[in-house]
């Protein structure tokens, strides 16, 4: 913890350890669809304990509201624009001392649902910890054209049996998802024929076995990193953002139900020797340790819940076309440019370079 050093801002720059205080908004676990959020957001802040009591103490001067603890929804309200304004600008306190990761959720099921079919077929690339670039263009090239080929109704099936699949928890035992998910692609491949999907249609139609497999799998070792929860990729991206592939990274982190010992655990196994690399994405940095706090603990952590509820509110009014062109133009310095985004035309105002990720 750096609570109690006494060094000047941002001091850690040119030491050999970076501890950043995180937080996310937008989790469901591993009901991506059927959730209250179509975004899920996880934000990272490297700042100084006490410069980010002073920000926090500043929102409070300008907001001043009764609240005992404030959100982000206080922060979106309209009245309080100006504020958001300048948390997010050049002249505010985390500005280039933070970041975030998007993930768009029906995009990851895809993505997610590809990667285990038709991809790499390790566990690792199934939870979205590394990425086979093959199979990652098909995913991006499904979930765009997706909806228009096959309809809406069969797309929403297509999406809620995939989200099935490939759930940790359920009530199904080993086979039903996936007969489930078979039924609603033989349904698209009916709806879709002639469609430029025939063939990445006729890739996922036979990977009956990879799908069997899988859900072998999930109820032989229940201990796996769930396939669906976004978090645990998040934070491996956040590590290797800040650590650039050498620096040592320290995580303070919000208390999450998700983070037991036994994911911190295989947290810290992800960036053992085991593990050099990412396909798709590069190197994954060092992981000294994750610390769970409140978040009324830490400062940090309340600029870093403030940023992940921003970013994603805005982020899922662009995705869906009500964007507000000021506040995408804030977020973007933030946005990580590994974030697990499909849409074209969103990323393109979104993302920190046009087309990085596409």
């Amino acid at each position: 913890m750096t609570g109690d050093r006494e060094e000047p801002l941002h001091a850690a720059a040119t030491g050999p350890l970076i501890e950043v205080a995180c937080d996310e908004s937008g989790s469901d676990g591993e009901n991506l669809l059927g959730g209250n959020t179509d975004v899920f957001a996880h934000a990272s802040v490297w700042l100084d304990v006490a410069l980010a009591a002073d920000s926090i103490q500043e929102i409070r001067n300008r907001i001043r509201s009764p609240a005992q603890e404030y959100k982000a929804n206080h922060l979106l309200r309209e009245k309080h624009r100006p504020v958001l304004t300048w948390l997010l600008g050049p002249l505010g306190p985390i500005h280039g001392h933070a970041q975030v990761h998007l993930t768009d959720k029906a995009f990851f099921v895809v993505g997610r649902a590809v990667d285990l079919l038709v991809g790499d077929a390790t566990h690792a690339a199934s939870a979205g910890l590394s990425r086979d670039e093959e199979a990652h263009a098909l995913a991006v090239a499904l979930y765009r054209e997706g909806p228009r080929s096959f309809g809406p109704e069969l797309w929403q099936e297509f999406l809620e049996s995939a989200n099935n699949l490939m759930r940790t928890k359920n009530l199904w035992g080993e086979r039903t998802p996936v007969e489930s998910f078979f039924r609603s692609i033989d349904k698209l491949r009916r709806a879709g024929a002639g469609s430029p999907l025939d063939g990445i249609m006729e890739q996922l139609a036979a990977a009956r076995s990879p799908a069997d497999s899988f859900r072998a799998r999930l109820l032989d070792d229940p201990t796996l990193i769930p396939a669906l929860d976004p978090l645990i990729p998040s934070i491996v991206r956040t590590v290797a953002h800040w650590s650039e592939g050498t620096r040592p990274v320290a995580i303070v982190h919000d208390r999450n139900n998700t983070l037991t010992e036994e994911r911190i655990a295989q947290l810290k196994e992800i960036f053992s020797a085991a593990y050099p690399a990412d396909p798709g994405y590069g190197p994954r940095g060092r992981l000294t340790s994750v610390t769970l706090v409140s978040s009324r603990s830490d400062a940090r952590i309340q600029l870093a819940d403030f940023l992940a509820g921003v970013a994603r509110k805005i982020a899922s009014d662009e995705l869906n076309g009500r964007g507000d062109a000021e506040l995408t133009g804030l977020l973007r310095p933030y946005v990580d440019e590994t974030s697990f985004w499909g849409d074209g035309r969103s990323w393109s105002l979104l993302g920190p370079v046009p087309s990085a990720r596409l």
